[in-house]
């Protein structure tokens, strides 16, 4: 039993509670939205406790409620802002690497641009330019996190160029596109995907805090960055759990992502499988 119980069993274990973690606060936050939006007058500004456990806001709201359908609706931007910008990454940083000089001076002058400006203030105008909302919150954060991936995965592109069996390849005549696809693409994977996990906690935090200043999704709708906007209000009159326990669920999301993406870099190290 010990023999077999090694680092890598554990980090199995975790990656697989961490993804069940996720996946029951993003399906209960779904069926949860209609309650999250339901006013009770007679229950408001109520403490945490055995009832209601992070407490009620003015209108009567269940926070409890309305915090798992937030984490779920910031989990589910995250994973759609993710998966664009890592497709994004893929593709430009393989074209930067495989289409010659003047195509990666192009991309390379695109990923110096959007990495010298501000996330945060860059999400906001792509955002207020795609008329806010769930589609300018979703285009803002896909088109500003891309640039840090594609540069991984053109370096990584720059080194499988002088591999022996990608030289042959190329002289035996196979096209830029198929040698990209057949043999470097299965190479590029796990940084592709540990690059992809790694994303989901910027992009909630991003979109979380675009949304908190008024640029991202409507106030109708029961997200994080809504919810602590909204409480601020109300923190000077001693109602702390408003923000406290929204906030803080955020954070221990966030991390839980973060540790995910770190968990799956060291599964898919071929060094991990001998620990």
């Amino acid at each position: 039993m010990e023999r077999h119980w090694n680092r890598r069993t554990s980090t199995l274990l975790f990656l697989v509670l961490a993804v069940l973690i996720l996946a029951g606060i993003t399906a209960a936050g779904i069926f949860l939205e209609e309650e999250a939006a339901v006013t009770d007058f007679s229950r408001t500004n109520l403490a945490p406790g055995g009832a209601f456990w992070f407490g009620t806001d003015w209108m009567g709201r269940d926070m409890f409620t309305r915090t798992i359908a937030g984490l779920s609706l910031s989990i589910r931007i995250g994973l759609l802002t993710a998966a664009v910008s890592a497709a994004a990454a893929l593709a430009l940083g393989t074209a930067a690497a495989t289409l010659g000089r003047r195509a990666d001076s192009v991309i390379s002058w695109c990923i110096d641009l959007v990495m010298g400006i501000p996330h945060i203030l860059l999400v906001m105008l792509i955002s207020i330019a795609c008329g806010r909302g769930f589609v300018g919150v979703v285009a803002g954060v896909s088109l500003s996190h891309w640039p840090s991936l594609a540069r991984v995965i053109r370096g990584e592109v720059l080194q499988l160029k002088g591999a022996p069996y990608i030289l042959v390849a190329e002289k035996l005549g196979v096209s830029k596109l198929k040698v990209a696809c057949r043999h470097m693409l299965p190479h590029l994977f796990p940084q592709f995907l540990t690059g992809l996990i790694l994303l989901f906690p910027h992009a909630i935090l991003h979109e979380a805090s675009v949304t908190f200043l008024g640029f991202g999704l409507s106030s109708e709708q029961p997200a994080i960055g809504v919810i602590l906007s909204e409480s601020m209000q109300y923190l000077t009159t001693g109602r702390w759990w408003l923000a406290l326990f929204p906030g803080l669920s955020l954070v221990l999301v966030v991390v839980l992502f973060a540790l995910l993406g770190e968990r799956v870099r060291y599964l898919l190290d071929p060094a991990s499988v001998h620990e």
